[in-house]
């Protein structure tokens, strides 16, 4: 089966995600998907285990790029994206390493733009209601109303705006410029589907069911919250004045 697809996933001390992650996106039986790793200088030692798995079972399926410190999950999707591009990859996955974005709904993002047409796909937590699984409720509320007011000060016909489980056509990746990206922390997510929808790309979401991590620690802070809600404000005059690349 042709390996056309790639799915994107950051690490910072993920040792006890990063193997079971890897077998269960690589095991997927109905597409061949490739999986890059981004680490981040894990000091617990999770890019040694990716060596262990990519000299042992994975030799052509899984990649590894190494990272020197926390620089930010903007600029490691950045790095990826640029590498699949480099690559010849057809359809870029964006999915975190705990288990929080379910791999056995991959296919169902990847159809959405192979089958159906679309540009890029969202794995929506709220397309359907309220789909989180054992997050605290203040989580829940702030990322649930996040989205909203993102929705209201932008515009954008997309109801969870700071999703990272992501599914994008290469041309997407290729129109966008990349070094042009500003954000780092979860404000990224929203910039990057901003841009696309500027950029005259058709989006689609996709219901899931999101659950929180079982093993390891959230890297989510009130800090990267802070940028993701100040930052829209910038988007919008973006989006009144800044002159956005179009979709071919």
């Amino acid at each position: 089966m042709q390996a056309d697809s790639i799915v994107i996933i950051p690490t910072y001390n993920e040792k006890e995600n990063i193997e079971a992650i890897i077998r269960a996106v690589t095991s997927r039986p109905e597409h061949t998907f490739n999986i890059l790793v981004i680490d981040d200088g894990s000091p617990d030692g999770t890019a040694d285990i990716v060596k262990h798995l990519m000299a042992d079972e994975f030799r052509d399926r899984l990649f590894l790029v190494e990272r020197s410190g926390k620089l930010g999950l903007g600029t490691a999707y950045i790095a990826g994206f640029k590498w699949a591009i480099a690559h010849g990859y057809d359809y870029i996955f964006e999915m975190d390493a705990d288990f929080s974005h379910a791999p056995a709904d991959l296919p169902r993002l990847l159809a959405a733009c192979c089958d159906e047409g679309y540009d890029m796909s969202i794995g929506s937590r709220y397309i359907t209601g309220v789909n989180v699984v054992n997050w605290p409720m203040g989580r829940v509320l702030m990322s649930y109303f996040a989205s909203k007011y993102v929705r209201m000060i932008t515009g954008l016909n997309i109801h969870d705006t700071t999703a990272g489980f992501v599914c994008y056509r290469r041309e997407v990746l290729e129109t966008i410029d990349l070094d042009a990206v500003r954000f780092k922390g979860y404000a990224f997510q929203i910039e990057m589907k901003f841009t696309a929808a500027q950029c005259g790309f058709r989006i689609k979401e996709v219901p899931v069911i999101f659950v929180n991590r079982e093993l390891g620690t959230s890297k989510m802070s009130g800090g990267i919250f802070s940028e993701a809600v100040f930052g829209v404000m910038r988007l919008r005059w973006d989006g009144w004045f800044k002159k956005y690349p179009k979709k071919q």
